[in-house]
């Protein structure tokens, strides 16, 4: 605008202007606005969202305790239908799973940590999740199975856990090179002073050996 021009010139400059640009200007707050209220409205229903979640959770782990385990189904099936987001459908599912293995429902509990493996958001608790079911399928001697899903792992936290369990299965197929290089590399893997270094070289020592026969 031309610092020169009169104060009607101005005017009618701004009029001009706002003539040109006005309903741009007015649908640019609109869609500020719309933008902040939404944002806002999400952050609240996520808040109600994990509040709720948490209510059921408490529930489904007061069942567990109390030997209800047919209610607490349900209770964590409405966690992972309804609040499958949240971190206490994951919570819930885990525990679901714990609880069926130790009814020895093993299937049960791998259909709970296949769940948390793809639903989960974390991925510290998709790897948990994976583990855990490696674990599973070992003890059904699901071998290939297991081998699968700990091929599909990537987590430094739990690498050290996975390649001790790699070298389990190939031990258990009878490959003692492979099982002796997956228990050094989980070994490798351990911060120093963990409690399971001992047992890691136990296990390393018995594969070291040659065989008897």
């Amino acid at each position: 605008m031309d610092i020169y021009a009169s104060d009607e010139e101005k005017a009618e400059a701004i009029k001009q202007w706002w003539r040109d640009n006005g309903r741009s200007v007015v649908a640019g707050i609109i869609l500020g606005l719309a933008a902040i209220f939404g944002f806002r409205y999400w952050m609240n229903y996520q808040q109600v969202q994990t509040q709720q979640a948490a209510i059921i959770y408490q529930q489904a782990s007061i069942q567990l305790s109390q030997s209800q385990p047919a209610d607490a189904e349900r209770t964590v099936e409405t966690l992972m239908q309804d609040y499958s987001s949240t971190a206490y459908a994951v919570f819930a599912a885990l525990e679901m799973a714990e609880n069926k293995l130790e009814d020895g429902q093993a299937e049960a509990a791998a259909n709970y940590l296949n769940w948390v493996k793809d639903e989960a958001e974390l991925q510290s608790h998709r790897e948990l999740a994976r583990l855990r079911l490696a674990r599973v399928y070992y003890s059904q001697d699901k071998l290939d199975e297991a081998l699968s899903l700990i091929a599909e792992a990537d987590s430094a936290a739990f690498s050290s856990l996975f390649a001790e369990l790699e070298g389990d299965i190939k031990l258990a197929q009878g490959d003692r090179n492979a099982a002796h290089a997956a228990y050094q590399q989980a070994l490798t893997q351990l911060a120093p002073g963990e409690p399971r270094q001992s047992l890691i070289e136990i296990k390393l020592d018995d594969v070291a050996k040659p065989n008897e026969g």
